[in-house]
């Protein structure tokens, strides 16, 4: 495994800048996940580490060499693309060896590496079929196992599972999960799937616009998002919004709610000369329902999801989304009563859409006179 590097690095295509003056660090073992919508860069970046993309400005580290002009054979990475990409002609041993073959790689090698990753991606009994005898899943674990088998440094992945339905994604993001574990390589994997960040990463980079908004564990971009759009794009249903202001002694009014916030969210307003505009946000899983709760609102939408229900409330005009674990039946039109965790909730600026940080915030919201 090996140690990635990207300082000041600048990609332009077409005339238009993608990616401006990005700098990263991955660790040696890392699971790093590039998150982010579709347009945002993140597979151009990883092009571009593989070698297939030009950089034109900053620099590419593996394991402490510069490899910003080195050819994509030369940089020890192993690299799975979104589409399976097998040689239909070819066997599964076949496909899985290619490149070592092409790279003049002993024989008796070949086979100890090919049967090792067989047996990690439980392939051994499908070695002799080829790519139209295969299912979907078994495709693209062949294909990961292509990668395996060039014991590179770093290893990269360009949304593998996006191809596939959602149960076959559920096992094989399960299969990747323990064969990191198992493995203990480097590897960068980009998404737009929220789950499989959460679920893979040992540190998520959420990306827009070619700009890394915020770096950090699943837990630290969940519940300390960086700005609005991390906390938006985080979380299904998404973070709920609320706009209001927040006075000079530190509390935030909006929609119907006031919340106490204390003397950061204060000095805040203070600073601004005034009420501070500013966003609410809250996760649906700090909303409960609760009989004699502070909050009312009327049920709008039910959402059945198995274990557990999304259940949506008009508040102020507002609509929030609450989760609810069992319980009574709700139906729709119904006035609720419900609380939110206050020691939960984020604020944001309304303006730039950075996250303010408060502290002494109330256990619960109240509704305002």
């Amino acid at each position: 495994m090996s140690k990635l590097s990207l300082k000041k690095l600048d990609i332009t295509l077409g005339g238009n800048a993608i990616i401006r003056g990005l700098d990263l660090e991955v660790e040696e073992g890392e699971f790093l996940v590039l998150l982010g919508p579709s347009g945002c860069g993140k597979s151009t970046l990883l092009h571009s580490i593989a070698g297939l993309i030009d950089i034109s400005g900053g620099a590419i580290e593996i394991g402490g060499r510069d490899m910003s002009r080195t050819d994509p054979s030369e940089r020890g990475i192993g690299m799975v693309f979104q589409s399976y990409a097998l040689y239909p002609t070819m066997t599964v041993e076949k496909n899985m060896s290619f490149g070592l073959r092409i790279a003049g790689v002993p024989k008796g090698e070949i086979k100890r590496r090919v049967e090792r990753v067989a047996a990690m991606l439980h392939l051994g009994e499908l070695l002799g079929r080829k790519p139209a005898a295969l299912s979907g899943g078994q495709r693209q674990r062949v294909a990961i196992g292509r990668a395996l088998v060039r014991e590179a440094g770093v290893y990269l992945f360009d949304e593998p599972l996006s191809n596939l339905d959602a149960k076959l994604r559920t096992d094989l993001r399960r299969e990747l999960k323990l064969l990191h574990r198992q493995l203990g390589a480097t590897m960068v994997y980009v998404t737009h799937d929220q789950v499989e960040a959460m679920t893979l990463a040992s540190r998520i980079v959420v990306m827009r616009a070619g700009e890394i908004q915020q770096v950090g564990t699943p837990a630290e971009v969940y519940e300390r998002p960086a700005n609005l759009f991390v906390a938006g794009f985080l979380g299904a249903p998404a973070m709920n919004f609320i706009d209001g202001t927040v006075d000079a002694a530190g509390a935030f009014a909006g929609a119907g709610v006031r919340l106490a916030l204390g003397a950061v969210a204060a000095g805040h307003a203070q600073a601004a000369a005034g009420a501070l505009k500013a966003v609410l946000g809250v996760r649906p899983e700090h909303i409960a329902l609760l009989p004699g709760g502070p909050l009312q609102g009327r049920v709008t939408l039910v959402e059945p999801m198995g274990a557990h229900r999304v259940v949506w409330l008009d508040c102020g005009g507002r609509q929030l989304s609450c989760i609810v674990q069992g319980g009574r039946p709700i139906a729709p039109d119904e006035t609720v009563s419900f609380a939110i965790d206050a020691q939960r909730a984020c604020l944001f600026d309304a303006h730039g859409g950075r996250r303010f940080e408060t502290t002494g915030a109330s256990s619960m919201l109240a509704m305002t006179e």
